[in-house]
């Protein structure tokens, strides 16, 4: 198991390259499934995740390779059965379920696993392919989905959830007749998913808004399609800028779909412009306190809040952090507390109180953005930080040792 050390205190400047999106190449990979001609996929990030995914693919009967960024895929006699230790290791998983329904009808898919930071049940996707025509078994901890042909529903979501969203949408294009998704989710891997499945001949509507109208077709023909760029990669590097005391350049970085957090990162102090070669960050010489409360997009994002809460640390006067979408979403805080942060919870709800500095100690990693919030603040502290576990980190960003090395960091990754 790896570790990375980190030798704080130095200002980041440079350039880095933001990779594709994990959580739209995820969906957007599974989609495949749906396909009965080969297509590619570029833009593809080299990460635990993608692979696992495609490792899954295989199993599931497609032909499906990666190289360089590049995932070719192939379709094949599709088998029904998605097993645990594949699954177990990532939730993402269960999104073939929708695509396997609607190719061929049947699905036995395990439970997911992955990043301990709540229950984030299936039931969403269950109750919406129920609707669909769909039957449901759960037996020796796999879910036994059977339909004879998956039919278009009127399906209104209890609460926006992007993995039902992109689950019920895949089945959707292939389902007979016309379905309607009320109260989905409009985060951009949800639309970037939508536009993949129009380039194959998809007739989808809506995508982006709470209402998503999609008229099912018997087929889908292959494509070429390049995956969006990774907005919570680049929401984290924006932060390294600033709690560093440094200045990025973010090739590659979207703008639009990280509003809301370079909203709040303006309101702590940060300069960030959009230019002609990318996004600029850069600090200014004050960090200031802020509140925030994560929601579903174009809220705060869930994901980008430990980054933040990071930077809060850092910040002059007091900040508050409300996470109303994972209930087990604070595990990072006792950690950074070890590294001098003063972080009180209060049920949902952390207090930070800025100090004048972090101090580098050994931690541990609980989760995958909780690794980054660890990262950056190794980053900013006086002395060593060892941060153990980072399989975690591997699963969500490519290679984060070499990125940041190359504008000015000092880490390194050994065994433990």
């Amino acid at each position: 198991m790896d570790k990375l050390i980190i030798e704080g205190g130095t200002p980041l400047k440079g350039t880095i390259d933001i990779s594709g999106s994990k959580n739209a190449a995820l969906p957007i990979l599974f989609a495949g499934i749906l396909l009965d001609a080969p297509l590619v996929y570029t833009n593809v990030p080299d990460l635990r995740d993608i692979h696992t995914t495609i490792k899954l693919l295989n199993v599931l009967g497609c032909t499906c390779g990666y190289s360089g960024h590049r995932v070719e895929l192939a379709p094949g006699s599709l088998l029904p059965e998605a097993p645990y230790d594949l699954v177990r290791t990532m939730r993402a998983s269960v999104l073939c379920l929708g695509p396997l329904l609607a190719r061929i009808g049947q699905a036995r898919v395990a439970l997911p696993g992955g990043c301990a930071i709540g229950a984030r049940p299936v039931d969403q996707h269950l109750k919406g392919l129920e609707l669909m025509g769909a039957t449901f078994e759960l037996e020796e901890g796999y879910i036994m989905g059977h339909c004879d042909r998956l039919r278009g529903a009127h399906i209104t979501f209890d609460m926006p959830t992007v993995g039902g969203t992109e689950n019920l949408l895949m089945a959707a294009v292939l389902a007979d007749g016309e379905t309607t998704l009320e109260n989905a989710a409009r985060e951009p891997e949800v639309v970037d998913l939508a536009n993949f499945l129009i380039s194959c001949g998809a007739r989808i509507e809506g995508h982006g808004s709470s209402t998503i109208r999609i008229r099912g077709v018997s087929s889908l023909r292959g494509t070429e399609y390049a995956i969006m760029a990774d907005r919570i990669e680049a929401g984290t590097f924006l932060v390294a800028a600033g709690i560093t005391g440094g200045e990025l350049l973010l090739k590659n970085c979207p703008f639009t779909e990280l509003e809301s957090v370079i909203a709040k990162l303006e309101s702590m102090g940060l300069a960030i412009e959009q230019r002609p070669e990318g996004v600029l960050a850069r600090y200014q010489g004050v960090l200031r306190g802020a509140d925030v409360k994560t929601r579903p997009y174009p809220g705060f994002p869930t994901d980008m809040q430990a980054q933040i809460m990071a930077l809060m640390c850092l910040a002059e006067g007091s900040s508050m952090v409300e996470e109303s979408i994972f209930e087990n979403r604070f595990m990072h805080v006792l950690e950074l507390v070890r590294m001098g942060a003063d972080i009180r919870i209060s049920g949902h709800t952390a207090m930070v109180r800025g100090v004048s500095r972090l101090t580098g100690a050994p931690v541990m990693a609980s989760d995958l953005r909780a690794s980054a919030s660890l990262v950056l603040a190794g980053l900013a502290a006086r002395g060593t930080t060892h941060v153990q576990r980072i399989y975690h980190l591997d699963r969500g960003y490519e290679r984060i040792e070499n990125k940041l090395n190359a504008v000015g960091a000092r880490i390194r990754r050994e065994k433990e």
